[in-house]
């Protein structure tokens, strides 16, 4: 529900701003992207660009994989095969961040451009652990557990490649590096841009 009502607010606001005398100057729009990298998961993200060179994004990344404390002979049951393994523990990474970037475009029209940015994220890193065998068991876990939590900050690094296609959709390609103390997420974003991505294409008058 958190994240529903997140993505909601960002369409929201992206409209709401998507008039001809803020998109001289300004361009804001929401992202999202599915994840694939050490982890997955996906990226959403609010951001603002200044007359098409500087950017400022703030977002939430949740990315999960196997947890590497798991039992070799761990099986989740019937119960996860019918739950589609996703009541089974995993190692989780959330981030909520804030990037600043350059935009650099790569074509005249500015359908194609990059977007450099680095920022800060606090992140919580969830990981299962405790895990004690249980004998003679068919439909629950073979196994309990549970989550060691904490907190700490990382650096992420995350340029993207942004396609504009119109003033108001594009997609985006988004390499992702998520550096803290404790753990590195590699990876790389495939998703859309929706809002207002762009100033409206100035026309050139043909003299007679």
């Amino acid at each position: 529900m958190k994240r529903q009502i997140i993505t909601i607010l960002m369409s929201f606001i992206s409209i709401h701003f998507a008039n001809a005398q803020f998109a001289e100057n300004n361009a804001i729009y929401s992202t999202g992207e599915l994840n694939l990298g050490n982890y997955i998961g996906f990226d959403i993200n609010l951001n603002y660009v200044f007359k098409e060179k500087f950017s400022i994004k703030v977002g939430y990344t949740g990315n999960i994989r196997k947890p590497k404390s798991q039992p070799d002979n761990y099986t989740s049951g019937l119960t996860g095969i019918f739950s589609f393994g996703l009541a089974n523990p995993y190692d989780q990474i959330e981030n909520y961040q804030i990037g600043f970037g350059k935009i650099y475009k790569l074509n005249e029209s500015g359908t194609i451009r990059t977007n450099i940015s680095a920022g800060l994220g606090y992140t919580i890193i969830r990981e299962p652990e405790n895990w004690q065998m249980i004998d003679d068991v068919f439909l629950t876990e073979n196994y309990t557990w549970n989550y060691k939590t904490h907190n700490t900050l990382s650096l992420i690094i995350n340029p993207k490649i942004e396609f504009p296609f119109t003033r108001f959709y594009g997609l985006t390609i988004s390499p992702m590096l998520q550096i803290n103390k404790d753990r590195t997420y590699v990876g790389i974003g495939i998703g859309q841009m929706i809002g207002l991505l762009r100033k409206r294409k100035q026309q050139t008058l043909t003299p007679v």
